[in-house]
C-alpha cells in the first residue's frame, strides 16, 4: 500500500482528526496528569483524564505507562461530588494524623521510640513487594 497515509483517509468528523478543545497538563512528582476536553461528532464536550508515568525495563529503556478515563458531561456532577467527598475525607484524616503527631511529641523518649518503630513497621510500600 505505497503512498497510503491514514491521515489522508480520515474525514473531518473523525474524533482522531479533531484537535483538542482545551488541554491542561499537571506535573506531580513522577507522574503527569493530562486533562483534555474533546468533542463528540455531535459537538458535545467530554473530558479525558490521563495519568502518565515513566517506567524503565530491565535493560534501562524507558516507556510511558498511561491510564485513561473518559468522563462525559452527564456524569460531571456525580463525579465531582464523589471526588470532593473523598478529598474532604483525606484532608480530615490527615488533620487527625497531624494532631496525633503533635501529641506523640509530648511523650517520653522511650515511648517515642516505640511509636516510631510501630510507624516504620506499618508503613509498607507495595511496589517494594514485587522485588
Amino acid at each position: 500500500m505505497e503512498g497510503f497515509d491514514k491521515k489522508d483517509d480520515m474525514q473531518e468528523g473523525d474524533s482522531k482528526f479533531r484537535e483538542e478543545i482545551f488541554s491542561k497538563a499537571v506535573r506531580a512528582g513522577k507522574r503527569t496528569y493530562f486533562f483534555d476536553v474533546k468533542a463528540t461528532r455531535k459537538d458535545e464536550y467530554y473530558l479525558t483524564m490521563t495519568e502518565s508515568k515513566k517506567r524503565y525495563d530491565q535493560e534501562g529503556n524507558f516507556h510511558f505507562e498511561k491510564h485513561k478515563i473518559f468522563l462525559y458531561k452527564e456524569d460531571f456532577e456525580k463525579f465531582s461530588d464523589g471526588l470532593s467527598e473523598v478529598i474532604d475525607f483525606i484532608k480530615a484524616s490527615q488533620s487527625m494524623e497531624d494532631a496525633e503527631i503533635e501529641i506523640d511529641m509530648t511523650m517520653s523518649e522511650n515511648e517515642e521510640d516505640d511509636v516510631i518503630a510501630t510507624k516504620d513497621y506499618t508503613n509498607v510500600d507495595f511496589d517494594d513487594l514485587n522485588n
